[in-house]
């Protein structure tokens, strides 16, 4: 119950009420409420409190409290393993001999063994952690699953997401194309088409 209240709010990309919670949930109220508020103890959302309606004044009630998805990221390996440390020296060293072609070449082959043919795209990004969401005639990407190493090396990983994800497409039978650069604040830097009309 605790992880389908933590999807449900980390997946809407905006502050969540208790009531919204508990409808999307298919639980009570309470049971809804103290959920998300272990989560915020936990750290993996956080809360506030704001008017989910446009009243105003005497008898506009209190401000509700809502959840969004803590900024953190979590990992947890038994024993520790440590591959972030070893991934950011060998993009250093990408950077530094000047293979970014080649790490794209390699990004694109990792993106096409990823999916079959006939996958659902949309079910492939979940799986790898990205996230989708459609808006308008595109599917933007809430979560960027490579968000530590774009924040040290952004040109070489990006460039290679993008790449890992035309390999994705490619896998899939449909056009890598549909896959572009398209970064916004908070959210993965490639988004694709919905169509094969870039």
């Amino acid at each position: 119950m605790r992880r389908a209240v933590y999807d449900y709010v980390a997946s809407q990309g905006r502050e969540v009420g208790r009531n919204e919670a508990a409808e999307a949930a298919g639980v009570q109220r309470t049971l809804a409420a103290f959920h998300l508020d272990k989560l915020v103890d936990a750290g993996l959302l956080e809360s506030g409190f704001r008017r989910l309606t446009e009243k105003t004044g005497p008898g506009s009630g209190r401000p509700a409290k809502v959840y969004r998805r803590a900024p953190g990221e979590w990992q947890v390996s038994v024993p520790a393993r440590d591959y972030r440390t070893l991934a950011l020296a060998l993009a250093e060293t990408v950077d530094l001999l000047g293979g970014d072609e080649r790490a794209e070449e390699a990004a694109r082959r990792a993106g096409s063994r990823l999916a079959e043919r006939g996958e659902d795209l949309g079910e492939v990004l979940r799986r790898r952690g990205y996230e989708p969401y459609e808006e308008g005639s595109r599917v933007r990407l809430r979560n960027c699953p490579f968000h530590l190493m774009a924040e040290e090396h952004p040109l070489l990983i990006c460039s290679m997401n993008l790449e890992l994800c035309r390999g994705l497409l490619e896998g899939l039978g449909e056009d890598p194309e549909r896959a572009r650069l398209d970064a916004r604040p908070g959210e993965c830097c490639v988004s694709f088409s919905k169509t094969n009309e870039h």
